[in-house]
């Protein structure tokens, strides 16, 4: 993949360079279309990792990037949750096993910086991938094609512009596409985490008041066997006080809202923060330009839907638009039609199941109480409901393109450690 210093034409540009966009990039070139991918690379997003399910692994699988992402990440083999909420009906504690269904993992936990570095190191392996690490100024859509603009006046000419450029999009500005968006009262801390006990590779996720706080297995290193990471929602005068405090007391109160499960805690790295907030737009495609990712839905971390819903966005649209003639307005025009359905029903269905849930937590009626409790309690107690909720969380029915249908080589799931060398004397 080469840098460009001239005008570029291809089939299709893919508009940011984010995890989205290398992963859209590197589905299209694999589709055999000529590719350019135009913007950034994200700088390191500290203590972020992304819990790619099922589908979003065989997507991976047929990118050429899922053993290297293996390699980097650790297997999520069950979800626990915990309603630490204290509220009036008690409220069982949940267990999302993979084994329900038939799977090894129900997914990889990795690190957002290590899934775009071998994402982007793929890219560069492409011929079919021309990269312009540059910021688009302005686009032009017309009959014909469609023109993104540098700021240098460079031009890069496209039959069809994929827009993964994110919440602040100018693809979906000048495409005159209208946008939803709503916030919360919430923060999130990302941050990684070294812990005294092991995680046996479960997700454990305690449901307060202000919101989820979520412990995600990492895998070992050579000088800490123990290792996890942290999404804390809360407020945004207690993300404050959080922050100010030494880290060795936050690490204590990070032990207290795990119950102690894991041990003693110690951070690791940097800690990072942003606002809570959700979005929604009014079409997913128009003329010669289709949405992908934070460009179309953002919502609260919960559940770990957002990169998922990002790749099945990717891999749905290069469904739509296989063996079209991108020329063709008509036969444009119908892909385009079926992608929008698709992903309106999957992308309507994540938001407000998501919206509820964080504000049934943040909200404390009584009555929104006793519904989330017997849910719970329901899944609890009917496997058959509990394996539906399990299999539409990581192979979701309503959408399931091509590029997600065949399923990977199974890995050889290495158990946690189970020393329990203690981190604090």
């Amino acid at each position: 993949m080469t840098a460009a210093h001239e005008n570029i034409r291809s089939d299709i540009l893919v508009a940011g360079a984010g995890a989205t966009g290398l992963a859209a990039a590197l589905a299209f070139a694999r589709g055999g279309y000529k590719t350019t991918l135009a913007g950034r690379i994200p700088p390191p997003l500290p203590g972020r990792t992304v819990a790619l399910f099922e589908s979003s692994v065989r997507f991976l699988d047929a990118l050429g990037a899922l053993e290297r992402v293996r390699a980097r990440g650790c297997a999520v083999e069950a979800i626990h949750m915990i309603d630490d909420t204290d509220q009036f009906l008690p409220v069982p504690e949940l267990s999302l096993r993979a084994r329900e269904i038939g799977l090894p993992a129900l997914g990889v936990n990795v690190s957002n910086d290590d899934l775009v570095a071998i994402l982007l190191d793929l890219c560069r392996g492409r011929s079919e991938i021309a990269f312009v690490d540059a910021d688009i100024a302005d686009y032009e859509f017309n009959g014909d094609g469609a023109v993104a603009i540098l700021a240098d006046g460079r031009r890069l000419q496209a039959d069809f512009i994929v827009a993964a450029d994110g919440r602040n999009s100018r693809a979906r500005a000048v495409a005159g596409i209208d946008v939803k968006e709503w916030t919360y009262p919430q923060i999130a801390l990302t941050m990684m985490l070294r812990h005294e006990f092991p995680h046996e590779n479960v997700s454990t996720e305690y449901h307060t008041r202000s919101g989820p706080f979520t412990l995600v297995p990492l895998p070992a290193r050579e000088d800490a066997p123990n290792r996890s990471s942290l999404v804390w929602l809360m407020s945004v005068a207690d993300a404050r006080r959080r922050l100010a405090k030494p880290r060795e007391e936050l690490e204590y109160e990070i032990e207290d809202f795990a119950k102690s499960e894991l041990g003693a805690m110690r951070i690791e790295g940097d800690i990072g923060q942003f606002r809570m907030g959700g979005m929604q737009v009014s079409k997913h495609a128009t003329g010669r330009l289709a949405l992908v990712g934070e460009t179309c839905h953002i919502f609260p971390p919960i559940g770990a839907q957002g990169l998922n819903l990002s790749l099945r966005d990717v891999a749905d649209l290069e469904d739509c638009l296989a063996s079209v003639d991108l020329k063709n307005p008509r036969e444009l025009s119908r892909a385009l039609a079926r992608y929008d359905r698709h992903r309106r029903a999957d992308i309507g269905f994540r938001t407000h199941g998501v919206d509820l849930l964080n504000r049934s937590l943040i909200i404390p009626y009584l009555p929104v109480d006793l519904l989330r409790g017997a849910s719970f309690i329901a899944m609890a107690a009917l496997g058959p409901l509990r394996r539906a909720v399990i299999r539409e969380g990581v192979l979701p029915h309503l959408v399931l393109p091509r590029l997600m249908r065949r399923p990977a080589h199974k890995p050889e799931v290495a158990g946690a450690p189970h020393g329990r060398a203690g981190l604090r004397s």
